[in-house]
């Protein structure tokens, strides 16, 4: 399977750059990470808390068999709607830090847009350690489920 999302993990530093095209307008793919009932189905995660606003924040949980997998957080620190998000990431029970998101979303034509995620972690070994978990793979997944069930609101 190709993989749409690409990642580029530049040698020697705290950052990387994940970029992916939909066949979406921006207008859809921005309310995929603005709106908790989209970012549910797409993340197939809960969203117990967002605050999409400046200054807000957010907390997304998924549960196996009764039992916490993954747990999330951030402070959504800056909203440009259609245009940009910048927010801290932070998932329990990991070594690796908190990090600052860098969300841009870029309208290419009306049907089709742009999504460019800058992630700049505390040191190199940080951004080391995200890349040790299946990284690439699940955030390919994840977008291509984002563009399938989006599709149908164009």
């Amino acid at each position: 399977m190709e993989q749409k999302t690409k990642i580029d993990v530049p040698d020697g530093g705290q950052e990387l750059v994940i970029t992916r095209e939909f066949n979406l307008p921006v207008e859809l793919l921005y309310k995929a990470y603005a709106e908790a009932g989209f970012v549910a189905q797409w993340m197939g995660t809960k969203v117990l808390k967002l605050e999409h606003r400046n200054h807000g924040g957010y907390e997304f949980e998924t549960s196996h068999e009764g039992k916490v997998v993954f747990k999330a957080n951030g402070t959504i620190h800056k909203v440009v709607p259609n245009q940009q998000i910048i927010r801290t990431f932070e998932m329990e029970n990991l070594p690796s830090s908190v990090h600052l998101e860098f969300l841009e979303f870029e309208k290419l034509t009306n049907d089709t847009s742009k999504l460019t995620i800058q992630m700049i972690y505390k040191s190199e070994e940080h951004r080391a350690e995200q890349l040790k978990l299946p990284f690439a793979y699940g955030l390919n997944l994840a977008h291509n489920r984002l563009e399938e069930i989006l599709k149908n609101l164009k």
